[in-house]
């Protein structure tokens, strides 16, 4: 991909070097990432993820239970002093998110949920480093990876985790970097548009969590089509994103179990970012129309 030319987003927070999640440094976080490696930190992610949009009433004794709460992330210096390649291409891909997600607000090409939204509000695209304190969704440590606060409209990302990526995901490139990005801006279409609010009648929280993560895979994929000619997006980058898709997949992270997936199947998230990536039309992404879980 191509991000010469592509206009940088205004609406970007450096907050500098955090001195850790707060709270008691870590905690049970802390523990599950050191007996599980890499694999506890995607289960923390996950455990948050899912209480931000599904328990906004746990999230504080959550996150002060993981060690996570309490007090501000004390920051020195700015994270983009040592990583301005990171920040400065995360700018690119949020502002032509931007440009993307505002014309398909205006020309309605949104899954209906209720009332039709308005015009497309700009989230705010943080980085950090160490730990972070949010507006609505307690303090992070970096361990938790890239997360989306519906309290504050703002994505959260280490600009380390492009590195985690691909030394540990193996799911290298720029385009599977920006696909991260993508997928957390999806998340924020979802608030904007009410689909974070439903609840499917006889499912539980775990089978609603997958059919958030895989919409947000779709719009992600919206994105990169509607955005291919001016990022001169190609085969080979539409392979990264689909090995990062498949990298962060619950069976490929060894979870076994399907009633305890969260955010689908490695095929689950490569089928919908493909579907938005060959359609460029939000509409194909309402997983919530899909009647029977076990088709998603």
């Amino acid at each position: 991909m191509r991000i010469g030319g592509q206009r940088r987003s205004d609406n970007f927070q450096d907050r500098g070097r955090g001195a850790g999640g707060g709270g008691g440094g870590g905690g049970m976080l802390f523990a599950l990432i050191s007996r599980l490696g890499f694999r506890g930190m995607i289960l923390a992610a996950i455990v948050l993820g899912a209480v931000y949009f599904f328990m906004p009433g746990l999230r504080a004794p959550l996150m002060g239970a993981l060690g996570l709460g309490g007090g501000e992330v004390q920051s020195a210096g700015s994270v983009c002093e040592t990583a301005a390649e990171a920040c400065d291409f995360s700018r690119a891909v949020l502002g032509s998110t931007e440009d993307v997600w505002r014309t398909q607000f205006s020309q309605s090409r949104m899954p209906r949920y209720g009332a039709q939204p308005g015009a497309y509000q700009d989230p705010t695209l943080v980085v950090f480093s160490g730990g972070v304190a949010t507006e609505g969704c307690g303090s992070a440590s970096s361990d938790v990876g890239p997360f989306y606060c519906p309290a504050d409209r703002r994505l959260y990302i280490d600009p380390a985790f492009y590195q985690v990526m691909e030394s540990r995901l193996r799911a290298p490139g720029d385009f599977a970097q920006a696909y991260v990005i993508a997928h957390e801006v999806g998340h924020h279409v979802q608030n904007l548009i009410g689909a974070n609010q439903i609840q499917v009648q006889g499912e539980n929280r775990n089978q609603t969590s997958v059919r958030m993560e895989l919409q947000a895979d779709c719009l992600a994929g919206v994105w990169g089509h509607t955005a291919q000619a001016d990022l001169a997006i190609d085969e080979t980058d539409l392979r990264e994103a689909l090995t990062a898709a498949h990298a962060i997949g619950d069976d490929t992270l060894g979870q076994s179990n399907e009633r305890n997936f969260t955010h689908g199947s490695s095929a689950q998230r490569m089928n919908w970012f493909r579907r938005g990536f060959d359609s460029g039309d939000s509409r194909q992404c309402d997983t919530f129309a899909v009647q029977d879980y076990r088709a998603l």
